[in-house]
Order: C-alpha cells, then sequence, then structure tokens
C-alpha cells in the first residue's frame, strides 16, 4: 500500500507535470512574472466556469476577504457577521479593518452558519454577513440572501473551501458557489481543491462599479501607473502560480468527483455505526448522493460522539495514518478575539463539535486500499 498522506500534491502533480513544465517554461522565458499573460488567461477560463462575470486574481485568500471589505466601503465600527466554527482568517480581516466581529454559531450537521443565530445577532450597525461554505459545501444561501435583502446587508461568500461546488435554490435554479452573494473571495493555497504552488487568492464579483474598485486595491489603488485613485494594498497572483490553476482548472470537476467517491466510501464503510456521525449533504441528499454536486469535500469530517476523538487521532497516528481536527478551539474563545458580549450559552454546538470532528485523509489520489485501510482503523478502535 503506498504511504497515506492528508494531502498527496506529488501524485496529483504526476497527472499535469507536462502542462505545468512547458507552462513555466514560457513564464521564465518571458520574465513577465507578476499579472502576465498566464494571469489573464487563468482568469478568463475561472470567469467561465464559474459563470461569474468578474474575477479579479490576488496573493492570497485572506487579502481575498480584506479586499472585498475594502472594496465595499465597511467602516470602522461597522459590525460583520460570520461563523464560530471556522479557521481565523474569517474573522482576522474584520479585526484588521477596525470591524466589530459578530461570531454565531453553526449547524449541527452541515456546521456551516445558523441563519437563525445570524438573525438574531443583527443590529443597527450591522453591514455585512460572511458565511462560510465549510468542508467544501454551500451555507443555506436562500435563506441568507432574503435575510440580507431584508436587512439591506452585504453578503460576502468565504468560499475558500468549497469552489466548484454547486448550490441548488429553493426555485431549482443553479450557481456555483462563490457567485451568489454580493462578492466572494476563495484561497489557492496548496490544498484546496484548485490549489496552486504557493500562495494564492481571488475575487469573485457581477458588479461592474465593484469589481473597479478591487481591481484598483489590489494594486496600490492604481488604475494607471503612479495615480493612486483608492487606497489599496500590493496584493497580486504571481504567473507562475496562475500556470499551475490554468492546468488543474479544466480538472477541478473530476477532482471534485474523485473526492465525492472517496467520501462515499467512506460513508458507506461508517454506516450505522453508533458513536460516529458522518458528513451530511445539502439539497435533500440521504448520506452521499450519487449524482448530487453541492459538496466537493474539501474535508471529510467525521463526528466522534464517544468522548474519544483524541485517543482515536493518537490511534491513526500510530498507524501511521494522518488526520486533523479543524477546529479545535472555537474563534470565540481565541485570545484574539475573546469578547465580553458572547454567552457561551450560544455556542453549543461550536462547543461540542470542536471536542468531537475529526477530519481523515482526503484528497484526488486516494485510492480504494488507502480508504479500505483508514476506515478499517478507525472501526476497529471506536468499536474496540
Amino acid at each position: 500500500m503506498r504511504k497515506i498522506q492528508m494531502v498527496d500534491l506529488q501524485s496529483q502533480y504526476e497527472g499535469i507535470k507536462d502542462q505545468v513544465n512547458t507552462s513555466f517554461s514560457k513564464v521564465l522565458k518571458s520574465a513577465a512574472f507578476i499579472n502576465g499573460p498566464e494571469v489573464h488567461a487563468f482568469q478568463a477560463a475561472l470567469e467561465e466556469y464559474l459563470g461569474v462575470k468578474h474575477v479579479i486574481p490576488c496573493a492570497n485568500g485572506t487579502d481575498a476577504l480584506q479586499i472585498c471589505m475594502m472594496g465595499l466601503g465597511l467602516e470602522p465600527g461597522d459590525e460583520v457577521i460570520t461563523a464560530d466554527f471556522t479557521f481565523a482568517a474569517t474573522v482576522e480581516v474584520i479585526a484588521l479593518l477596525q470591524l466589530t466581529p459578530v461570531l454565531v454559531d453553526v449547524e449541527p450537521d452541515t456546521f456551516n452558519i445558523d441563519v437563525a443565530a445570524i438573525e438574531r445577532a443583527i443590529t443597527p450597525k450591522t453591514k455585512a454577513i460572511v458565511p462560510v461554505h465549510l468542508f467544501g459545501q454551500c451555507a443555506d444561501m436562500d435563506a441568507i440572501m432574503d435575510l440580507a435583502k431584508k436587512h439591506n446587508l452585504y453578503v460576502i461568500e468565504d468560499n475558500a473551501q468549497a469552489i466548484g461546488a454547486t448550490h441548488t435554490f429553493n426555485d431549482g435554479s443553479k450557481k456555483k458557489a462563490g457567485t451568489i452573494g454580493h462578492v466572494s473571495a476563495t484561497s489557492f493555497f496548496p490544498s484546496k481543491n484548485l490549489g496552486c504552488y504557493g500562495d494564492g487568492g481571488a475575487i469573485f464579483t457581477n458588479d461592474d462599479d465593484l469589481a473597479h474598485t478591487i481591481r484598483g486595491i489590489v494594486n496600490h489603488g492604481m488604475y494607471k501607473r503612479y495615480h493612486h485613485d483608492v487606497v489599496g494594498v500590493n496584493s497580486r497572483l504571481d504567473s507562475l502560480q496562475a500556470a499551475v490553476l490554468r492546468a488543474k482548472l479544466p480538472k477541478l470537476n473530476e477532482y471534485n468527483e474523485k473526492r465525492r467517491n472517496a467520501a462515499r466510501k467512506y460513508s458507506s464503510a461508517f454506516k450505522g455505526q453508533e458513536h460516529i456521525v458522518v458528513p451530511k449533504t445539502v439539497n435533500n441528499c440521504e448520506g452521499i448522493c450519487d449524482v448530487c454536486d453541492c459538496h466537493v469535500f474539501h474535508q471529510y469530517t467525521l463526528q466522534i460522539t464517544n468522548g474519544k476523538r483524541d485517543a482515536l487521532v493518537a490511534h491513526l497516528n500510530e498507524n501511521g495514518i494522518p488526520c486533523g481536527v479543524y477546529y479545535p478551539i472555537p474563534l470565540h474563545r481565541q485570545k484574539a478575539y475573546v469578547d465580553e458580549r458572547y454567552d457561551e450559552a450560544d455556542f453549543g454546538v461550536t462547543n461540542r463539535l470542536v471536542d468531537e470532528v475529526i477530519s481523515l485523509p482526503m484528497h484526488t489520489e486516494l485510492d480504494d486500499e488507502q480508504i479500505d485501510f483508514i476506515s478499517k482503523t478507525v472501526l476497529e478502535f471506536v468499536n474496540g
């Protein structure tokens, strides 16, 4: 059996190395390292794939979130509501801009932001909602967009983990994750479903004026060299990373389907286990649907409900199986974001999840032998 890895980027590279190497060579010969032809070609291809009017590449996913908020003109003291159960980058940029983060609980089955909790948290100072499409599937965007319209709020999608996922609306129409809100941010960190070989990110929007503003922000506030029309930052996707992404984008649907296939096999192995809760997919799918593209499984995350999650982590590591706990400490308990406004009673789901979740290896190169070994090792421990 091949060595099990949490993410196997080396094996994935073998399938695209000729195109990547050729593109790297062209970039090196052209010396167009910043904002070169590869960046423009990738931008156009991603716009077509997503069905969105504007893709603005940038340096990383955290910058993408910050630039979204800058582009919307949010001001110090404005409240921004987001999920407590997610990576810190989402709340980090809110604090960096001297906005006021408002953390709320998540749903117990999808782990996505709880819409009822959002509504309870809205005040006259609220200006935006940041739903995080956690682990690979969309938050309840029908309800979130309705709520935003009702209260005249912006919606900034954190799509760092769900690129390629599809949201089916209540009327049956569909859109890609990241193309629903007013603006969206994504990350191309190497381990993402669409990842480069360094840092990278992008912003999506269908708003022409907002796109224009953001294009200036990412480039020091310039639309014309040495003419600084808005306060900006230096956040650009380099041409080498764009070359990698351009090679991977045509394979993204295939990559995501491989992840779904691995998820189906995991969930089949764990079906009916008393102390294991498998991931739930939205759109009324029971378990892992054979045709649904609502979940792209950036992570395959179980809940271990018998209090032995940490012991299972140790057991897997002892057997050469990497795993992850995303996330071990809720944001409202992080030293940087502690706030006397928060009441522990409002975070019942998150506080339980941080003690129960465990993510198993999930990537495009998992084979049946590896999945079978991982599943059996989990079951032997849980049932032992």
